[in-house]
């Protein structure tokens, strides 16, 4: 087994799992370029987020910002807060998000089941995205506070730092053949961060950044989506991990899309979130215009499982016009095709 992947036999603490994610070939063309997914569900919580909680964690610690029995304070719509509710807990801080109801809500059950406070922005049981509002009660709720930190982590350069290990992890595993890196662009820091390292390693790769339509990253219009934990809503701010000249190209890809794609994945045996489903939707269109035996490696920043109430869920999906069965049968059969060779 390659070194890169290789997990320790025996840890001692959960966060000692994160990294070392496995790479899926989804599949490649006739002329020998493929798709290969960075399966960041493998880390502990089933996302990517958990790296980038820890090295926040970590820097306000070497700051003095945080001591034991300190309070971490953050704004999220769930795997960001997962990841620190994990870090947290093993370092004895008191974990408080504040949080939507746009979120997943197997995410928020997470967050509750591993000693997390919940402080809902609003708690009218609205779905809105309510990023600006979250972000501004967080900042207040830890403003004049004694060994309270809040991790802010559109605008914390530790967030970028965390993902710099996957740059690392992708070279060793491909022995440096990269082609192109697309992901999705929500604070940056998974995109942004490991571009940023890769371009030490792999000089020539080229980066493809995924929004949701609705999303103002990449320009309006700006309206409502439902891909979670991803995107810039009308009204908040643009991340400072958003680095645009590390980002060679940015796209918007719908719900309808993104979703669909997530579906039919699933039919492949692997379950992908949301915003993941608008990644390969993407990576799949822009697959066979690549110049032959290239390597393009999707970032799936989490799992599928805590979609099943939503993205998978047939009621909530045609409850909220997003099911297009037309275009998950056309993914199918580019899949099928795509597999086979």
């Amino acid at each position: 087994m390659n070194e890169a992947l290789a997990r320790p036999a025996v840890v001692s603490r959960l966060s000692d799992l994160i990294g070392r994610t496995p790479l899926l070939e989804l599949c490649r063309t006739e002329t020998g370029s493929r798709l290969l997914l960075k399966l960041e569900m493998y880390n502990p919580t089933g996302t990517a987020k958990i790296r980038m909680a820890r090295a926040m964690v970590d820097a306000a610690e070497r700051r003095g910002e945080l001591r034991p029995g300190g309070r971490i304070i953050e704004s999220t719509s769930g795997n960001t807060g997962l990841g620190l509710a994990v870090i947290a807990a093993e370092r004895g801080y008191t974990f408080t998000a504040v949080v939507d109801h746009h979120a997943a809500p197997d995410k928020l059950r997470g967050m509750r089941a591993l000693g997390t406070e919940l402080v809902y922005v609003v708690d009218d049981g609205t779905e809105e995205l309510a990023t600006a509002a979250r972000e501004e009660l967080a900042e207040g709720m830890a403003r004049g506070q004694d060994n309270t930190v809040f991790t802010e982590q559109h605008n914390n350069p530790a967030n970028g730092v965390g993902y710099f290990p996957v740059a690392h992890e992708l070279h060793q595993a491909l022995d440096g053949r990269i082609d192109v890196l697309i992901g999705a662009v929500g604070t940056g820091g998974a995109l942004c961060g490991t571009t940023r390292e890769l371009r030490t390693l792999v000089p020539g790769c080229t980066t493809v950044g995924v929004e949701p339509k609705g999303s103002i990253a990449f320009g309006g219009p700006a309206h409502d989506y439902y891909q979670s934990g991803t995107g810039t809503p009308e009204g908040a701010e643009i991340g400072a991990l958003v680095d645009f000249g590390l980002i060679d190209e940015g796209v918007k890809v719908g719900d309808i899309e993104a979703f669909a794609t997530a579906r039919a994945v699933a039919r492949t045996g692997l379950l992908i979130g949301g915003s993941a489903g608008g990644v390969v939707h993407e990576a799949l269109a822009r697959l066979p215009a690549l110049p032959p035996g290239s390597t393009m490696v999707a970032l799936v920043n989490d799992g599928g499982e805590k979609y099943l109430d939503t993205v998978f869920d047939d009621d909530w999906m045609q409850a909220r016009n997003l099911i297009d069965l037309d275009l998950e049968r056309e993914i199918d059969e580019t899949l099928t095709k795509l597999r086979r060779i």
